[in-house]
């Protein structure tokens, strides 16, 4: 069977263009989970104060990664528009999907001149992972993408795909020095909007140097131009005032036991990308030094360093490991050997399918779950409801008292809490703050100690399920699963 121009250009055309249009609802939508009131509580500290805006989640005056040059822009937004903090949010995420479809064009059209190459190339994004449905930021599968579109992770990995394509570029044409220094500038915008994804679009970028193999003359042209690249992106490290990006190279401990699930479950999450590896020892037959090949064996070295060494952070790095292998599946189709072409597109379109159905329920976050069908709707995952019933009483500033779960969502809404929901490199009384949310709830817990605990943190609020017994405490209103909201009266 023979793969025709119409199946390997028309139909995965418009499957992409279909994922794109329900990412774009999705946007409408803004379903909430994981880090979204961290980003919410990032633009809400910026709109109020870009010059020192303080720790974005509790109130202290320390510095945060979470300020980087994309959130410094939704912040000024914000400031200048008035809109409301998930407004900018969609804003940022419809620019983020926008640079994220634009980068993946550009970067395909690097490797593959074939007009289907970018839409096939974008399906394997999404779809091709494995049959245990997870959500990261950094990570393109659809129901990842969803639940992450307006995170800066997305907007980092846009430009990612746009730094590869603009690096092979100038690698091939031997640019001029402002190219090398605005591609430096690029890669430290990068790095301090998302750490992770900045890793991944290094461990790319070596790939693509590598593999354009420049003549003995050519040498030392390239290497002037990655320096002044290196220097120019290292300067704006170094300069940028929100946070100390070099300190992050310590925070390694506090992130560890987050990421170790991370290499948990590796096969079910990733079976399906066994066939871009099939594809990337096929590549690597043809050409030993194969961009793809070359990202792959770089993004597998970092992620097995990370479990050899306990260093489970290091797993962020499995997107350039994964990317690779899903784009070269895609172009097997289109560049493979012509006998070969119609049985690989077969099974590449099966597995599309598998992925595709594994991730099926992200249709719930746009179609009422009582309009799925049954087995669609059994896949969809409920997202979180959000703190907004607490704004009526609880003004910006406010100091919460609140346990993890609401402590992630709170200060989307202007609030603080009293310990983080997220670790904080940044805080240096962290510990002190976790032992005192605990040691405020806990049954046995003397009055006189929880009034102590509210004093030194000058807590007005406290939410927590139905059942916290202080007379220091009035009970305001309920919210959902029996949430009530207190306020502190002495």
């Amino acid at each position: 069977m023979r793969a025709t121009p119409h199946r390997t250009t028309v139909v995965p055309q418009v499957a992409s263009a279909l994922v794109v249009l329900l990412l774009l609802v999705v946007i409408v939508r803004l379903p909430w989970a994981g880090d979204l009131g961290m980003h919410a509580a990032t633009v809400e500290r910026l709109r109020h104060d870009l010059v020192d805006p303080g720790n974005p989640l509790v109130d202290a005056d320390t510095p945060s990664p979470y300020y980087s040059p994309w959130m410094l822009v939704l912040g000024c937004l914000a400031r200048v528009t008035g809109l409301s903090v998930f407004v900018v949010l969609r804003i940022g995420a419809m620019v983020g999907l926008g640079l994220l479809v634009s980068g993946v064009w550009r970067y395909v059209r690097t490797l593959s001149a074939h007009r289907g190459a970018p839409a096939v190339a974008a399906l394997c994004l999404v779809f091709l992972w494995g049959t245990s449905l997870f959500a990261w930021s950094g990570f393109l599968g659809l129901n990842s993408l969803a639940l992450t579109v307006s995170y800066p992770s997305v907007f980092a990995l846009g430009l990612a795909f746009h730094f590869w394509a603009w690096l092979a570029g100038a690698v091939r044409a031997m640019a001029g020095w402002g190219v090398w220094a605005g591609l430096g500038v690029l890669w430290a915008v990068i790095l301090l909007c998302h750490q992770f994804s900045g890793v991944v679009a290094t461990l790319g970028a070596l790939a693509t140097v590598v593999a354009a193999r420049p003549g003995r003359a050519e040498w030392p042209r390239l290497a002037g131009g990655l320096a002044v690249a290196s220097a120019a992106g290292v300067v704006l490290l170094w300069a940028w005032p929100y946070y100390d990006f070099f300190a992050l190279a310590g925070a390694g401990a506090d992130l560890e036991a987050v990421h170790r699930s991370l290499y948990r479950d590796l096969a079910g999450r990733y079976w399906l990308v066994l066939l871009g590896v099939v594809a990337l020892g096929l590549r690597w037959w043809r050409d030993r030094l194969d961009p793809l090949v070359l990202f792959f064996g770089l993004g597998m070295a970092v992620v097995a360093l990370g479990w050899a060494s306990g260093h489970y952070s290091w797993g962020r790095a499995l997107p350039a490991v994964v990317i690779p292998a899903q784009i070269a599946a895609a172009l097997e189709v289109l560049e493979g050997r012509r006998a070969r072409r119609g049985t690989w597109a077969a099974v590449l379109a099966g597995a599309l399918v598998v992925g595709a159905w594994t991730q099926v329920g992200t249709v719930g976050y746009v179609v009422p779950r009582g309009s799925l069908p049954e087995a669609v709707a059994a896949k969809y995952r409920e997202p979180w409801r959000g703190y907004h019933w607490v704004t009526p009483w609880v003004r910006y500033g406010d100091v919460v008292m609140a346990r993890t779960f609401p402590a992630r969502q709170l200060p989307a809404y202007g609030a603080y809490t009293v310990a983080p929901g997220y670790p904080d490199f940044f805080l240096p009384d962290e510990g002190a703050r976790q032992a005192a949310v605990r040691r405020y709830f806990e049954a046995g817990t003397p009055e006189a100690v929880r009034r102590g605990i509210v004093e030194e943190y000058r807590v007005r609020w406290v939410v927590d399920r139905g059942g916290v017994r202080d007379p220091g405490l009035r009970m305001v209103t309920w919210g959902p699963d029996g949430q009530v909201l207190y306020e502190v009266v002495r």
